[in-house]
């Protein structure tokens, strides 16, 4: 799995619509009216890489799997949401779990479309939604804080790290700030805040969904968030909801002219998974065969055994080393035989750091 991304916006945003254009599904329902997604919808979808076609093309694969990445589509928010409002706070905790959170905001205007609080100002959209994550966040710490602090004053250690972390979340929240501006001191208080599942403890990615003419350039409203986005070290990106649903059924050649047509060089899914990719700091290696060419996402800094460790348990205990080819040597020599030849067939061992593209064979005991 790539990584697992919940999709949170004021409702009428175009949250639904850009899920099923993104997911190619129509899962969830999509209608002008507040709430018409009542249960999260989950999509898997694979991450677009040419390397990987490249890979196989050389190696004779029989088939290609790519990463997979997972969006959770979760009900439009109002204001009071944390507190019961709309579909009430239910709803959180179904992105408690996700590795970052795409806020979709509206960047067009349209009568036809009604807005919830009856404007167009993506910045207000976002405070409200963040403001009721932050909401249900404090909520949570105010009952677990001082439970973990009356174990701590009687010495338990865990408690120590978790009323220690926590506590500096609970101060960031009650200023009106998110968690994840909190900063760990060591492992142990990561892994606790790590587990806390903070709503306000994940990366951000803003999409701009823009209207058709905008979607190359984007607006004065995506204009507005990007500022915000670069503010607090968050992603953005512009997507056109409306386009990314007409791509849909579309074949590869067909795709292409109508992106072009449109003064596009991707589809908004590449944009996303570009931007996500870049927050949360992942990279691809390939694993390449005369069966199968497949792709694997690890975080940067993964030593070879964590990435042995994507794909079986057993391949991390038992690591030995990786045979590893970098993808541009792999390209140009014209598989693995050709690179082993010309010495760019490298012995990896436990310390290596996988570098994006690396094309590895894992050898374990």
């Amino acid at each position: 799995m790539g990584f697992k991304c919940g999709i949170v916006g004021l409702p009428n945003v175009g949250k639904s619509t850009l899920f099923n254009a993104l997911t190619e599904t129509q899962a969830a329902q999509a209608a002008n009216y507040p709430f018409c997604t009542i249960e999260p919808n989950v999509g898997n979808v694979a991450v677009p890489d040419p390397r990987l076609d490249k890979l196989a093309a050389i190696a004779g694969s029989q088939k290609i799997i790519p990463t997979q990445l997972a969006f959770v589509d979760i009900a439009g928010l109002v204001r009071g949401a944390s507190k019961g409002e709309g579909l009430g706070n239910q709803f959180l905790g179904n992105i408690r779990e996700v590795d970052a959170i795409v806020h979709v905001l509206r960047c067009f205007e349209n009568d036809d479309i009604q807005h919830v609080e009856n404007k167009v100002d993506p910045i207000a959209d976002a405070e409200t939604v963040e403001t009721e994550l932050m909401l249900s966040d404090l909520e949570s710490l105010e009952k677990r804080v001082p439970a973990a602090q009356k174990k701590a004053a009687q010495g338990d250690k865990e408690s120590k790290i978790t009323a220690s972390v926590l506590g500096q979340a609970l101060d960031l929240l009650r200023e009106g700030k998110p968690a994840r501006l909190t900063v760990p001191a060591d492992d142990e208080e990561r892994r606790v805040f790590r587990q806390a599942q903070l709503l306000t403890s994940k990366p951000v990615l803003y999409v701009c969904n823009v209207d058709e003419d905008s979607a190359a350039d984007g607006n004065a409203f995506s204009a507005q968030v990007f500022a915000k986005a670069a503010a607090e070290g968050a992603q953005a990106v512009v997507v056109s909801a409306a386009i990314e649903a007409d791509l849909v059924g579309m074949d590869a050649t067909e795709r292409m002219e109508f992106l072009e047509e449109m003064g596009l060089h991707e589809t908004g899914l590449a944009r996303v998974i570009r931007a996500g990719y870049e927050l949360l700091h992942l990279l691809t290696f390939f694993t390449v065969g005369p069966k199968e060419a497949r792709a694997w996402t690890v975080h940067q800094g993964a030593t070879a055994p964590n990435a042995a460790g994507e794909i079986h348990s057993d391949f991390e205990k038992g690591f030995i080393r990786a045979e590893t080819i970098a993808y541009d040597d792999f390209i140009s020599l014209g598989g693995e035989s050709k690179a082993r030849e010309a010495g760019k067939l490298r012995a990896e061992g436990k310390a290596y750091v996988v570098q994006d593209g690396d094309v590895m064979h894992f050898l374990h005991s």
